[in-house]
């Protein structure tokens, strides 16, 4: 059985599908996409702390400075650090954003073929197929220590708890 929740996307109600993760949680493997061909899951980036950014598509404006500004600060955060954008854009326009973007910190990954990572971690559109914004800090364990889902899909993060997150871990 499904749970579900709402939020918004410009004031209009969306709806949420998956469990409610919080700190504590251990975080649920996941299986994305790299390019059409080559997958990876959680075990990848095993020992790293994660920071996940989950977005809806690159292609819109918050998302495209949410993928920027983390862009920039993975550069101060080390080599125990690991930041990945999700989203549900096919791995040919994540590569294409980030080429134009000129984004090459971040790890991005697609969860377009079955959106299974965002019913993992309960950030599944319902309506949309798309994921909801969202950050998790993992630590080297695969502990969920932070979590921020927004309750509306227009809204930026709170860029600077998400990076203080993963400082408290490194």
């Amino acid at each position: 059985m499904s749970q579900e929740r709402s939020a918004t996307l410009k004031g209009n109600p969306i709806t949420l599908v998956g469990p409610q993760l919080a700190a504590g949680n251990a975080a649920p493997d996941f299986t994305l996409n790299k390019n059409l061909l080559e997958t990876a899951s959680l075990k990848d980036f095993a020992g790293k702390v994660k920071l996940i950014s989950v977005v809806p598509s690159l292609d819109t404006g918050v998302c495209d400075a949410q993928t920027r500004r983390f862009n920039e600060e993975a550069s101060k955060l080390g080599d125990n650090v690991v930041i990945i954008t999700v989203s549900a854009d096919l791995p040919f326009a994540q590569a294409r954003w980030c080429g134009a973007a000129g984004v090459d910190r971040v790890v991005t990954l697609s969860d377009y073929k079955e959106n299974a990572f965002g019913k993992a971690y309960g950030v599944f559109i319902k309506e949309l197929h798309l994921d909801m914004r969202s950050i998790f800090v993992l630590d080297r364990n695969d502990q969920i220590t932070y979590v921020e889902v927004l309750d509306e899909m227009t809204e930026h993060p709170n860029y600077e708890a998400a990076i203080a997150a993963v400082k408290a871990l490194i």
